[in-house]
């Protein structure tokens, strides 16, 4: 495969208002992409917009949506075809994770981080899988994570969110492997992004924080690769590698182990 030309895609970034899906957005633009742009908080995306048309003269449509609600991804689809915007790449970003015992967890806010992590993302990914598939070349980049290869003890469902997301990505590329369409999982280690700010050394379990520009790099990088893989670790390789070295039990073990560190929570009870 050719390096990808963006001057002749449109692509639609979701989680755009800050952090990695914000970084998308401008590298993007930089290699010539017109760009939708979707997030719940419009200032932010407007101001994103504004600094990406000046700068690179391209075309940036900015959606205020919630992509949490049902039916996000074929809504979407919808209205940006009836205003004349049919997109040839989608960057499902959109998602966030709470990080605290499964038991002191609020069930609500539990339902919507599985609804925005893994139904919007499949709602949105089924919504333009047919035109991305039949496009020139289209694109298909979902972020993932580091913390989906493993169990993440108190980030309980923010890492099998995560680790559905690597699953579900690597067998699309299988699917739609000898068609237009290229597709990757992107997996973050620890970022400086507001995510990783908030959730500290639960998250980053200690880890060097990489910068969303770096991430960003290795991800559009690694798609315009010959024969591009179905994933790609962006950062803090060793923790995968990790988990090859210790069986199941030991590592979540220890995982918890850190995870009870960073948070100065008591020791687990011991397991027969």
């Amino acid at each position: 495969m050719s390096k990808i030309d963006y001057h002749h895609q449109t692509v639609i970034v979701t989680g755009a208002s800050s952090g990695l899906g914000a970084e998308f957005a401008r590298q993007l633009a930089r290699r010539g992409a017109n760009l939708v742009l979707v997030a719940r908080r419009a200032d932010r995306l407007e101001s994103l917009a504004a600094e990406l048309t000046r700068a690179h003269g391209v075309t940036v449509t900015t959606i205020a949506r919630d992509l949490g609600a049902p039916d996000a991804g074929r809504t979407l689809r919808a209205e940006l075809e009836s205003r004349g915007i049919h997109a040839t790449g989608l960057v499902n970003n959109a998602g966030f994770g709470t990080h605290d015992a499964f038991t002191n967890e609020d069930p609500d806010r539990l339902q919507n981080m599985i609804a925005l992590n893994i139904s919007a993302l499949v709602d949105l990914s089924r919504a333009y899988i047919d035109p991305l598939t039949t496009a020139d070349t289209g694109i298909l980049i979902n972020v993932a994570s580091l913390l989906g290869f493993q169990p993440i003890p108190y980030m309980s469902v923010y890492a099998a969110t995560k680790a559905f997301v690597l699953s579900f990505t690597e067998g699309l590329w299988e699917e739609t492997r000898g068609t237009n369409l290229r597709v990757l999982a992107v997996n973050p280690g620890a970022m400086q992004t507001e995510f990783f700010d908030a959730a500290g050394q639960t998250a980053d379990l200690g880890t060097k924080r990489a910068t969303p520009e770096q991430v960003v790099t290795i991800a559009l990088d690694t798609l315009d690769r010959r024969s591009a893989p179905p994933s790609v670790v962006t950062n803090s390789r060793s923790l995968t590698l990790l988990g090859r070295l210790l069986t199941r039990r030991h590592m979540v073990r220890v995982i918890g182990w850190m995870a009870r560190r960073a948070q100065n929570k008591p020791a687990a009870p011991a397991h027969s």
